[in-house]
């Protein structure tokens, strides 16, 4: 039996709590394995357990956590008796006292885009953390024993930025734990969704934050609204464009003044944020899935798009081909106008539509958290036993 020490502690938003939410009750199925999970208390509220998994609450401001982690952790990996950990959180420990696999999954530190948009917002404070941040996720690459990236266009990119050797395990999907919450969406969700029915409703599942590209988007509304007069258009968002509101130092400002410039504020339909659990009634209730991310790793509102059987239109970056492959309309990631163009294709050709629609659920089958648990957990033996001899 191998004892995995699992640091979930940089799980707090988006992919992070998605990874820790689907991983943890697979674990939990293999009895010939031990595991135990360090996270936040609010995590814990979210997370099953069961016989073979401990958990391990910790409640660490951010701005310490990694100088915590690099302090605490291997003494009480040591005195938990683990010998593989799992660092989830793109960090890895300088000095482990057992083999780590290191989850990297941040594009940001390798994205240009995204340096050049945090210049252009003039936010150059979150540029210099980023770039910290990015000297000691490089350095993770190398302190850790195995490095994971959960798409082989991210594992691509890293491998370019660090010239290490990086494992492409993809991250899974579970179509029946996905939708098993029967409870129904918020009433004020709800009454808004009934309020723009009969348009045509596109949705983007994200906080706000600037590389999803929000603004690439709201610029494709008023030319939506020319190319579709017939019908009316709703962009769904699971985010408020108010300052305050949405996790992260991300400010919505300029998003806000633009949706207001455009007059296009009758087109965005503001929802918040929607729990996980129910998030599957969100895309029902929608008639296409649309982002226009400019970095992503994985990207996993679009398996759930494509599982929940709605077409697809992303941005043209190669995590978004990799993931999608056929099923999706593709469209130039800076281009509202390419973007309109792809929604418009996609709302007036039934045949194209379904062909996505088909193809979609196809592919999603092809993403499975029990096939990535086993790679990882095969990945665990392989240097737990390289260790030992």
């Amino acid at each position: 039996m191998i004892h995995v020490f699992v640091n979930c502690l940089a799980a707090s938003a988006g992919g992070g709590l998605t990874y820790v939410r689907n991983v943890v009750p697979q674990f939990a199925m293999h009895p010939d394995l031990r595991v135990t999970v360090a996270l936040s208390r609010t995590l814990r509220l979210e997370v099953d357990g069961a016989a073979n998994v401990e958990f391990v609450q910790m409640e660490i401001p951010a701005g310490k956590r990694f100088w915590y982690e690099q302090r605490s952790l291997p003494g009480l990996i040591r005195q938990m008796g683990a010998n593989v950990l799992l660092s989830t959180g793109n960090f890895a420990l300088r000095k482990s006292p057992v083999p780590q696999i290191l989850l990297s999954r941040n594009s940001l530190y390798v994205s240009r885009d995204f340096y050049h948009d945090l210049c252009s917002r003039r936010e150059y404070r979150m540029w210099l953390d980023t770039r910290a941040q990015a000297f000691f996720a490089k350095k993770s690459i190398n302190w850790a024993t195995a490095t994971v990236a959960p798409t082989e266009a991210f594992a691509k990119d890293l491998q370019r930025w660090t010239g290490a050797r990086v494992i492409a395990i993809h991250h899974g999907f579970d179509k029946a734990t996905f939708a098993s919450d029967s409870s129904a969406l918020p009433q004020q969700v709800q009454t808004r969704l009934d309020d723009v029915e009969g348009s045509l409703k596109i949705l983007f599942v994200s906080h706000y934050n600037y590389y999803r590209n929000f603004e690439t988007l709201i610029r494709a509304l008023p030319i939506l609204r020319t190319r579709l007069p017939e019908r009316p258009v709703r962009l769904l968002l699971t985010c408020r464009l108010s300052a305050g509101i949405n996790p992260g130092a991300y400010r919505p400002d300029a998003a806000a003044c633009l949706v207001r410039e455009l007059k296009v504020s009758d087109m965005v339909v503001e929802l918040g944020a929607i729990p996980y659990q129910k998030l599957h009634r969100l895309y029902a209730e929608a008639d296409m899935y649309v982002t226009p991310a400019y970095a992503e790793t994985f990207a996993h509102p679009l398996v759930e798009a494509m599982a929940s059987g709605i077409p697809v239109v992303a941005s043209d970056i190669p995590v978004h081909r990799e993931i999608c492959r056929d099923a999706a309309q593709y469209f130039e990631r800076f281009s509202p106008e390419a973007l309109a163009d792809s929604v418009f294709q996609v709302a007036n050709g039934r045949e194209t539509r379904t062909a996505m629609v088909t193809t979609g659920l196809t592919r999603a089958e092809d993403f499975s958290w029990k096939v990535h648990v086993e790679r990882i957990i095969a990945l665990s033996r392989t240097l737990v036993s390289s260790e030992l001899n």
